[in-house]
């Protein structure tokens, strides 16, 4: 008989503030707070854990178990993932993965950065780079003959850039239209206390801003961040066994997707940035999920630079190849449009801790199709079908499609559990909420955990 794989659920969410790199915050605490916050969501303790995969891309190689070692030593597996700007969304299809095959009944995704200041460097310089295939692709496509290297920019911002001018280039857009989307999207994060800007640029003001690459100002990029975000995931069973109908999302399409022979073949710059993968993986969600673009409501997707997002929406499957500037002139990608995308504010307000970017897309739509996103709650319509986007470069892509399941139950609420309202207002985790969740079946070991004023 051909294999039906079971359907998995978020039952529990938690974030913290992505902020500017300090210092000020180690790592431990960031994936702390949201687990704690993510168990606390879910109503259930780290006994009920029975794997994990924890996402970052900045440091060593047992990280994960560092943070986690934090509620309780209950060995369980514990899997590191690094996989570019899309670590965090692996690591929810490895903890989805678990749940589906049959193999737990219950999983952590968790995904964590803290970052230095500044471009994105590599931390190598005796061995190959993993996008030297891409790099050399560029070089080819622009010449390099009217500008010295250096005075292109960091270069992921160069690859996204150079895609966004092709778009412009090919279609009749202009960079009026990629500084509408900059200027919506941090729009959108004024009403996001989870977020590392909030300040409001007018489109003009975008325009006009410093140069990062011959195209992109700094309000269309994406900042480097410190922070964390975690979901549970766990099968049905699960969710009925523990009373969770009032807060299990279903995760109804799943795509991941590596580059296709049009990175190379096509000599574009759109498919440099990975337009080729974000395709596939959406075209696998819709078909998992059994919808279509046009049954979709909100959408968080990977806008690590404002010309990005308007790359993505053809392979989203939004609009047709040529038409993405329409949908900015039509206002067809905030409230009261055909779909609100980034309510959040996107990675260019929110902030891009890679590691937790893409776990914290899927924290912000659970909470949307639970009706608990605060202020930045899609209001004018029922939210029955929310799709996240993210884009390593490299490559990987993921794309998941979340709904409320036909067993949900109305009522619920996270205040309920934490005693405030999770998406209007930021708090550290306490002590007592600590306690509450770790592990009681260990109940002589005593973490290390950080002092008292840290939590």
């Amino acid at each position: 008989m051909p294999y039906t794989p079971r359907k998995a659920y978020i039952v529990g969410v938690g974030m913290t503030k992505f902020d500017k790199p300090r210092g000020e915050r180690d790592y431990p605490e960031l994936g702390l707070e949201a687990t704690v916050k993510a168990l606390i969501d879910a109503g259930i303790t780290y006994d009920h854990v029975e794997t994990a995969a924890v996402g970052y891309c900045y440091g060593d190689s047992t990280c994960g178990q560092r943070v986690l070692y934090q509620l309780g030593l209950t060995q369980i597996p514990v899997l590191n993932v690094n996989n570019n700007c899309s670590t965090g969304s692996s690591a929810v299809a490895i903890a989805a993965n678990a749940i589906m095959s049959g193999q737990v009944e219950c999983a952590l995704a968790l995904g964590f950065e803290k970052m230095a200041a500044g471009s994105l460097g590599s931390a190598w310089n005796d061995r190959a780079p993993p996008m030297e295939g891409t790099m050399s692709q560029l070089f080819e496509i622009e010449g390099d003959k009217e500008y010295e290297v250096d005075d292109f920019g960091p270069f992921a911002a160069r690859i996204f850039g150079a895609a966004g001018q092709e778009y412009c280039e090919r279609y009749g857009a202009t960079w009026d239209h990629i500084a509408q989307i900059s200027a919506k999207n941090h729009k959108h994060s004024v009403n996001n206390p989870y977020s590392q800007f909030r300040a409001s640029p007018s489109a003009e003001e975008v325009s006009k801003a410093r140069k990062i690459t011959r195209e992109l100002t700094l309000p269309m990029c994406s900042p480097t961040s410190d922070g964390g975000a975690a979901v549970i995931v766990a099968s049905e069973d699960f969710v009925k066994a523990n009373k969770l109908e009032d807060r299990a999302v279903e995760l109804a399409g799943m795509g991941i997707a590596t580059d296709s022979p049009r990175l190379y073949e096509d000599k574009s710059r759109i498919e440099l940035a990975g337009a080729d993968m974000s395709r596939r993986a959406a075209q696998k969600a819709y078909q998992q999920a059994g919808v279509g673009p046009k049954d979709i409501q909100v959408i968080e997707l990977h806008d690590c630079f404002a010309a990005n997002e308007l790359i993505l929406y053809p392979a989203l499957g939004l609009c047709a190849e040529g038409d993405a500037h329409k949908i900015v002139e039509a206002g067809d990608n905030t409230y009261g449009g055909k779909w609100v995308i980034n309510p959040s504010g996107g990675l260019e307000s929110k902030g891009h801790p890679l590691g937790a970017t893409g776990v914290s897309a899927v924290v912000y739509l659970s909470l949307q199709v639970r009706g608990e996103a605060g202020a930045i709650q899609v209001k004018d319509r029922e939210v029955k079908y929310a799709l996240s986007n993210n884009v390593g470069l490299g490559g990987s892509a993921a794309s998941f499609i979340l709904t409320k399941p036909p067993f949900y139950k109305e009522g619920g609420h996270n205040k309920d559990r934490f005693g405030y309202d999770l998406a209007s207002e930021v708090r550290p985790v306490s002590e007592e909420e600590l306690a509450k969740v770790r592990s009681k079946h260990i109940s002589d070991y005593v973490p290390p955990s950080l002092p008292e004023s840290k939590l």
